[in-house]
């Protein structure tokens, strides 16, 4: 497991990490991290992930830091057994409930969504309220997908999808999956009680923070989520207009 690759992530250590994880705080900006990592298949790996990721969340703690965890299921043995993966899950969310703090389930290729899905609908009923997942609009199921989460007024992340996936699940032409994106945004942002809007496209930010103004939805309701090192400037230039920001770091 590495911590850190190229200028997108935070460091090869969580020492690195807390480092940069701090400086962006201090600039106003809030942040997520995570381990690099997927497709583990074995459980001692898995045991080795959960360790680790618990171990994070206390340092956060310790460092005061405004920063949460983002995880792949893959990386807690859902390729194994989706069981393996929720008992592996929850006993992350549930440290970090302990500690104030909130994990994010990564959305990964289309094989996976609906374990992971089902996984998410699990813990919701099982009581974990400080947990949310992914939904990719290039997806031709995801507004059914909403449709079935939004009973449990869920916290999501709203992204295009980066997984090379097949014409007949996925819109292959760009002006589709944004056009998708815009309307998805909107249903969440009116629906949910937080939604994470994680794009770089200055047109859809545009648009989604006008629609959130026209509606009265305020930094409660709603954030832009971009990744460590694009853009930084752009980055500093919403925080200070006072949006809501996070970085993946």
């Amino acid at each position: 497991m590495r911590l850190g690759a190229s200028r997108f992530v935070a460091g090869e250590s969580f020492d690195e990490a807390v480092r940069v994880l701090r400086d962006l705080n201090q600039k106003g900006l809030r942040t997520n991290t995570t381990l690099l990592g997927e497709g583990v298949q074995d459980e001692a790996t898995v045991r080795a992930v959960v360790d680790e990721y618990k171990r994070d969340l206390d340092r956060i703690a310790q460092e005061e830091l405004t920063t949460n965890i983002a995880l792949k299921l893959t990386q807690l043995g859902l390729n194994m057994s989706p069981d393996l993966a929720y008992r592996s899950v929850s006993e992350i969310v549930s440290h970090a409930a302990g500690l104030g703090n909130f994990i994010r389930i990564d959305m990964e290729d289309s094989p996976l969504v609906d374990d992971t899905l089902r996984i998410y609908q699990r813990l919701r009923a099982d009581g974990h309220d400080n947990v949310g997942t992914v939904l990719q609009s290039y997806l031709y199921r995801t507004p059914d997908d909403l449709k079935t989460l939004e009973p449990l007024h869920p916290n999501l992340r709203l992204v295009k999808g980066a997984y090379l996936e097949p014409a007949h699940i996925a819109y292959p032409e760009k002006s589709d999956v944004d056009r998708a994106y815009i309307d998805l945004a909107e249903r969440m942002l009116t629906n949910n009680p937080f939604t994470a809007i994680a794009t770089h496209d200055e047109r859809i930010i545009d648009h989604v923070r006008g629609y959130a103004a026209r509606h009265g939805y305020g930094n409660d309701r709603y954030e832009i989520q971009m990744l460590y090192g694009v853009r930084p400037q752009y980055q500093l230039d919403l925080a200070r207009t006072g949006q809501r920001i996070l970085i993946a770091a």
